[in-house]
């Protein structure tokens, strides 16, 4: 009779433990439903306020672009230059800018020279023994003011271009045939090849 009521006791604790345990793991599974769901609703409210965030942002771009438009197309205009036909001619050459520049020469290009009314003791050098100076050279230096070796030796860069600018019809002579250092070696006294042939008689 003892053995029965302890089994009966025996068999009471195990229903009794039995059920606990499941009641315990309903309660825990309606928890973590409770739990998920309330998640879940996080989640969704975040993804909402998301994509408001992106919808603004999307406005403000496309607002942006729209503005900036025409601010980009106004500096575009302002930069333009005015498109000038071509005519194909050039202006008329001013009276005396020999070398179609636009530039009177004399007044604008180099320094003119120091210049003599007639040559000193009435007696000019014969320039013609310069390599480059002809006769028709010779009349217009003398034109010019030029009479002597020692005047064109002492030309200076400025100097040398106004006179090139300012021998009309022969422009850069007097650099292309180096006058200067001819004029300073006759002046010293001393012949070039070109002088001896003149003094020979063998050029003119």
């Amino acid at each position: 009779m003892t053995e029965i009521w302890v089994l009966l006791a025996l068999a009471a604790l195990i229903g009794l433990i039995a059920g606990w345990i499941i009641w315990g793991r309903r309660s825990e599974v309606n928890i973590d439903n409770g739990e998920a769901d309330r998640l879940r609703a996080d989640l969704d409210a975040c993804r909402a306020k998301h994509a408001d965030k992106d919808g603004e942002i999307a406005d403000l771009r496309a607002k942006l672009a729209a503005a900036s438009a025409p601010a980009a197309s106004a500096a575009v205009t302002e930069v333009a230059e005015p498109v000038v036909a071509d005519t194909g001619t050039r202006p008329e050459a001013l009276e005396g800018d020999y070398d179609g520049d636009g530039v009177v020469e004399g007044l604008a290009e180099g320094v003119k020279p120091e210049t003599l009314d007639a040559p000193r003791g009435g007696t000019a050098d014969d320039l013609k023994r310069i390599k480059g100076i002809g006769p028709k050279m010779e009349a217009l230096c003398n034109k010019l003011g030029f009479w002597h070796f020692d005047q064109i030796a002492k030309w200076t860069d400025a100097e040398v271009a106004w006179v090139d600018a300012n021998l009309e019809g022969f422009n850069g002579r007097v650099t292309r045939d180096n006058w200067v250092e001819q004029a300073a070696l006759l002046a010293a006294g001393g012949e070039t090849e070109f002088s001896q042939k003149v003094d020979k008689g063998n050029v003119y």
